[in-house]
């Protein structure tokens, strides 16, 4: 395998990462955001009232998007097991 090769796969891994990650990043990004102005708003500047909207918007998006992220992940393998003979010979 050449370094073409192993570049080509580690750039597809990167994307398929960013890919499956995303759904989960933003929601906690403008949840993060919408208590943050909410408390900025009512002068209310408790911690634990950010982690918990947090936890329940990624719980929340997780289970929505978990049959999307494993059929991409499912298809991904497939792809990378099905060109193995590429990568060793």
């Amino acid at each position: 395998m050449g370094a073409d090769q192993t570049v080509q796969i580690m750039r597809q891994l990167m994307i398929e990462a960013m890919l499956l990650s995303s759904p989960l990043l933003l929601a906690a990004a403008l949840i993060s955001l919408t208590v943050s102005l909410l408390q900025t708003l009512t002068s209310v500047q408790e911690q634990t009232l950010t982690a918990v909207p947090r936890l329940m918007t990624v719980f929340i998006v997780t289970m929505v998007t978990l049959p999307w992220m494993i059929h991409r992940l499912v298809n991904y393998t497939i792809h990378l097991f099905s060109d193995f003979h590429r990568y060793i010979g």
